[in-house]
């Protein structure tokens, strides 16, 4: 907001001396042109500053998934969750166009796993918890359980799971 304030003063005193200096007051040019080089220099540093949060965003779903914490969304702007929602769509829209029948989860193996199962640990209460070949899972506080990477991945990041390391 500081950056858009000084901006906004700079490009009115800048109007105000540009027709000045067509009435004949040469000597303004030079600070007239000094003017536009700091306002497309900030406007350089905040669309700068815009690229690196919209970056960051954009990381948040793969780390997060489609839901965001609470915590987290509040230090965005309506435009920022606005954004991360299309994003949200897009992505799974192009992941149901691939992959076949079911697509397919880009997000579900951040990092290549070494094993296809590992034990975890729930942290809260979550309910029943279903597996592909039909088995329901209870997962309650503190229950431990020997489970598919690639299904209890998002669960992790959410923080329901914990990955328990032997």
């Amino acid at each position: 907001r500081q950056a858009l304030e000084e901006m906004r003063a700079l490009y009115e005193r800048n109007q105000a001396d540009v027709s000045e200096a067509k009435s004949g007051r040469t000597d303004l040019i030079f600070l007239i042109r000094f003017r536009h080089c700091c306002l497309l220099r900030n406007q350089r540093c905040l669309l700068a500053y815009l690229y690196d949060r919209l970056l960051r965003i954009r990381a948040l779903r793969w780390e997060y998934g489609s839901i965001l914490p609470n915590t987290i969304q509040f230090h965005m702007s309506s435009e920022e969750v606005e954004w991360f929602n299309q994003y949200k769509k897009s992505l799974a829209s192009y992941m149901r166009s691939v992959g076949g029948e079911e697509g397919l989860d880009l997000t579900q193996d951040i990092k290549p796993p070494k094993s296809l199962y590992i034990e975890v640990r729930c942290l809260k209460d979550y309910g029943e918890f279903e597996i592909d070949d039909g088995t329901t899972v209870l997962l309650k506080k503190n229950s431990q359980h020997f489970l598919p990477r690639w299904k209890c991945e998002q669960l992790i990041r959410q923080g329901v799971l914990e990955h328990i390391l032997s």
